[in-house]
């Protein structure tokens, strides 16, 4: 299992043969296995496999070919509406219309669906994360008729693999990891950290496409900007508030 987890990558091209319905559900099974808060297992799993519904998805996931490619997308939701329900007719009263309730099941989920990619990938089959998820999340909301309580917080393509990438890189172990306390970055550490991803091959021929001076304005002026950071943040804190998470 070691070795699937260290040979991980993104799969952007898949070829169109279905998965079949004996695979899918021990993947799925994974995924419920993950740990979770209490043992409420706050979170939903939407499988979508019809045509209309991915192209659907496809629309809001910034057109990505993957979500058609693909024969499975997974739609990984923070659902606390089946487990107020529970609570509701057991003669209990839930609590879980607020924004620490949503950070739990949003975990919940997420650790749902590594449980779910992990498995995928020790069958042969492979996985992206839409990172999209979180932008058009009203927009996921309608098409997949999520009721309140429900939130998207991440998805999965899923399917078998018509390409074969390189591992991307990562940084250095000593990079990520403290020990006892957190131990502030001298300059001298960062320039250390990042001199493989700064200096690579790749990286040169990005700051030439993008006509940039360095990686890191690639991030900032290109990939993830800070006027889309706050419009997109604000987008997804309006949908929390719609799905009922912000009653504190």
């Amino acid at each position: 299992m070691l070795d699937v987890i260290l040979n991980h990558r993104s799969i952007r091209k898949y070829k169109s043969n279905p998965i079949s319905p004996e695979l899918l559900n021990n993947i799925l099974e994974a995924g419920t296995r993950a740990s979770n808060t209490g043992n409420m297992q706050a979170y939903s799993i939407i499988v979508s496999q019809a045509k209309d519904v991915r192209e659907k998805l496809w629309e809001v996931h910034f057109k990505q070919n993957m979500v058609l490619q693909a024969p499975v997308t997974l739609t990984f939701c923070a659902d606390f509406n089946r487990f107020s329900q529970w609570c509701l007719q057991r003669k209990a009263s839930p609590g879980f219309d607020n924004f620490l309730s949503f950070i739990n099941a949003a975990i919940d989920a997420l650790l749902a669906s590594q449980n779910v990619a992990i498995e995928a990938e020790a069958n042969g089959l492979g996985i992206c994360y839409l990172g999209t998820t979180t932008y058009n999340a009203d927009k996921i909301i309608d098409i997949l008729k999520l009721p309140q309580g429900v939130v998207p917080v991440t998805t999965l393509v899923v399917g078998y693999p018509d390409e074969t990438p390189g591992l991307t890189d990562r940084l250095p172990l000593n990079a990520v990891i403290h020990h006892e306390v957190y131990q502030e970055y001298s300059p001298e550490a960062i320039d250390r950290f990042f001199d493989e991803k700064d200096n690579s091959d790749f990286t040169r021929k990005l700051l030439e496409i993008n006509n940039k001076e360095t990686l890191a304005q690639i991030f900032t002026d290109n990939r993830y900007t800070k006027k889309d950071n706050e419009f997109f943040s604000k987008a997804y804190l309006e949908v929390i508030k719609k799905q009922g998470f912000m009653n504190q």
